[in-house]
């Protein structure tokens, strides 16, 4: 890739970014779109402009810039505030890194003929940005005491990042001791989850050995515990009832929009029961729908007896009357073997994943390790296909293997695109396969909440992109452009890889620019979910609850942002001092970033679920392993430069570990575990105990015929024989 390309490619990626930011402004202002843009705002009952009609176009980068952390809180929770904690630590350590980079790295790596004198030596021409790596580390000859302003460099960036991520670390500590003493009942935080219990006694049920065992324990606080069951059937029951349900909702709602002045009476619904309701006998939608809830009724109700009768597992949920009893009990030791009575805090109802909730402790550990197994084949085995696309998707490489393509790639205009953005473009693609399997196979290993299996598929998408994005593309691209040389002679693999590893910033600088002109500008106008909801609105949605799922948005997607933002982390921090030119380009990202997602925080993104901050421990691990990384590819670096003093870089990997270790130390045990010194603050009111454990009861075991005293009694007969009350 020519300097030309480089620059079409950002100029290309600008423009883009601007006419999605006008798109933005023009769309967001019709009042049909406003569920799309601000959809959060909508559903908190606020108006979705602020009540102004002539507002600015750009009125949103006013109001993000003002926003205050209480205001992203307020409207997304903790765990997005404690996000943008993250983006800010990031972007601080790229300022104050560039402060240093920029003005004194640069004017020494231009002003030296590294690269020259590499090619003279090698006797060829290696294929590079001459321009860009005469502004990189890759120009300064080997030995050369200029080498001393990038040693120092790499000293000053290990010290900005330590600094303001132990800054981060105490801010997020104070972020979620705030919202854990919070005087506002949260039903979780009442609740423990109990796994691995014992065997029943002869002569006991489950929940009378539960809450015999517990009752001792927390004589004064213990209220009652609610037996885990196995609800596969039940779900499916209530999954197929809860379907007929919106069908009939929807059929009704066709058919009194069909009732007009001309025809009164309307025309009933009708559709086929046969596959995709193409063929099958014709049937009255109304009345095979209300049949089918006829029947599926009793079904539900007689599967959620036996449930709850028959089908008990060896976990449980028990409940307190006070906060600071559950938190206590939450962490600590309830068995002398670890495998008997394991107890952990309850995460919010709605993130339980029940069936892992009774996976036994052995099952669990074995599980955990045929999973990493399988995430770690993954990774070496998708080194294959990242390699040959960060390989094969160069124009020169295409021309050569697909010569059919020659005459379209020579094109003068279209080969400058396609050389711009092709490699980029094929690894976005490639990597967006990848999280929904590492989800499927966190939660496989018996995570019992969603919270911490987003969190355990984020940490194996990081490793999973930063090994194969980061190290694949970047040993990948220096050995096949260097191979034919190597082959011939073995002692240049050295000086070779000095010259070509700095060119593979290239690539970084194109995809990271792609991601935050590309990436952001998508995400801000919202041009895909905007164009499915008016499908949607048109093709499919016939009653008012149907619109509504059409515009409900998700969440911030943590499971593949954070791993996405840690990658272009890594990468910019990684080349940061070998290419300072790309530092630039971190700063635009991440401030880009929060200044855009600030907005979409504020106004679209609901948060499915909220942990209070526990994702942060792993955002550190991560900057840490990040750091680590960086700290060593420079020491290999100074090393293929043949410097000296290169061993001077020792002590940065060591004192890195020291650093996390205290980190540790100081902080995660509060993340781990709600401190008693939080919990013991007092609630603003006393708290509905029965309120609390029934928000925990599934909603297929819940019961909507409150008054059928057949239903009740054969609950209340459960309750003797040990389930739910």
């Amino acid at each position: 890739m020519d300097l030309s390309s480089f620059l079409t490619s950002l100029g290309t990626s600008f423009v883009i970014f601007l006419i999605l930011m006008l798109v933005f402004a023009w769309l967001s202002s019709k009042p049909g779109n406003h569920v799309v843009y601000y959809p959060n705002r909508i559903l908190k009952g606020l108006d979705p402009t602020g009540g102004s009609r002539t507002r600015s176009p750009f009125a949103w980068i006013q109001e993000a810039l003002s926003s205050s952390e209480q205001d992203v809180i307020s409207m997304s929770g903790v765990d997005t505030a404690v996000y943008f904690v993250f983006l800010a630590t990031v972007l601080g350590i790229f300022v104050l890194s560039a402060v240093v980079l920029l003005p004194v790295l640069i004017p020494i790596a231009v002003t030296d003929d590294g690269i020259k004198n590499a090619k003279m030596i090698n006797n060829q021409t290696v294929e590079t940005f001459s321009e860009l790596d005469n502004l990189s580390m890759g120009n300064i000859n080997l030995r050369s005491n200029r080498l001393w302003a990038f040693l120092l460099a790499t000293y000053w960036v290990s010290f900005v990042a330590y600094y303001l991520t132990w800054k981060a670390y105490n801010h997020v500590s104070a972020l979620r001791a705030e919202a854990l003493m919070s005087p506002e009942i949260k039903a979780e935080q009442f609740a423990i989850i109990v796994r691995d219990i014992p065997p029943v006694p002869e002569g006991q049920t489950r929940k009378e050995q539960v809450d015999s065992f517990f009752r001792k324990l927390y004589p004064d606080a213990f209220y009652r515990s609610m037996i885990v069951t196995d609800n596969k059937e039940v779900n499916k029951l209530w999954v197929e009832l809860e379907g007929y349900k919106k069908k009939l909702d929807r059929s009704v709602a066709v058919f009194a929009a069909s009732k007009t002045e001309a025809k009164p009476e309307g025309v009933r619904p009708a559709h086929k029961t046969g596959f995709l309701g193409l063929v099958g006998k014709k049937v009255d939608s109304i009345e095979f729908y209300s049949e089918k809830i006829n029947e599926l009724v009793p079904k539900l109700e007689s599967e959620q007896k036996a449930t709850l009768r028959e089908k008990q597992k060896n976990a449980a949920l028990v409940f307190f009357n006070n906060r600071a009893t559950a938190a206590s009990a939450a962490q600590n030791l309830h068995a002398q073997i670890v495998d008997k009575w394991t107890v952990l805090a309850a995460p919010e109802p709605g993130q339980l994943i029940w069936a892992n909730l009774y996976i036994d402790f052995i099952h669990r550990q074995v599980r955990q390790y045929i999973v990493y197994v399988i995430v770690a084949l993954m990774i070496l085995f998708y080194t294959i296909p990242i390699a040959a696309v960060s390989a094969i998707t160069t124009l020169n490489n295409l021309k050569k293997y697909l010569p059919f393509l020659k005459p379209v790639v020579n094109i003068g205009a279209l080969k400058s695109i396609l050389e711009a953005f092709l490699p980029q473009l094929a690894l976005i693609i490639f990597l967006a396969m990848l999280p929904k399997l590492l989800l499927f196979l966190s939660k496989s290993e018996g995570i019992p909440s969603v919270g911490h299996a987003v969190r355990a598929a984020s940490g194996k998408y990081f490793y999973f992109t930063v090994l194969n994005v980061f190290i694949g593309v970047t040993l990948s691209g220096a050995l096949f452009e260097t191979l034919e040389t190597v082959q011939k002679n073995p002692n240049s693999l050295v000086p070779l890889l000095a010259s070509s590893l700095p060119g593979s910033a290239t690539f970084f600088l194109t995809y990271v620019a792609l991601k935050f002109f590309v990436g952001y500008g998508l995400e801000l106008s919202r041009i895909v979910p905007l164009i499915i909801f008016h499908l949607k609105k048109k093709f499919l949605c016939k009653c008012e609850a149907d619109v509504k799922d059409a515009w409900t948005p998700g969440d911030l997607g943590y499971g593949t942002r954070i791993p996405g933002d840690l990658l272009i982390f890594t990468l910019v921090l990684c080349y940061s001092v070998i290419t300072p030119l790309i530092v630039p380009f971190g700063v635009i990202y991440f401030g880009l970033g929060w200044l855009i997602l600030r907005n979409q925080a504020l106004k679209v993104y609901v948060p499915s679920y909220e942990t209070y901050g526990r994702i942060w421990p792993h955002i550190f691990n991560r900057i840490i392993a990040s750091l680590l990384l960086y700290q060593l590819t420079m020491f290999g670096f100074f090393g293929v430069k043949k410097f000296f003093y290169a061993p001077i870089l020792i002590p940065l990997p060591i004192i890195s570990l020291i650093f996390a270790f205290l980190c540790h130390n100081k902080f995660y045990r509060a993340f781990a575990d709600t401190a008693l010194e939080v919990a013991r603050y007092e609630l603003k009111e006393a708290p509905n105990m029965e309120q609390v454990f029934r928000s925990f009861v599934p909603p297929s075991l819940s019961s909507e015929k409150v008054d059928d005293d057949q239903f009740e009694d054969a609950r209340s007969q459960v309750s003797r024989s040990g389930s739910f009350v």
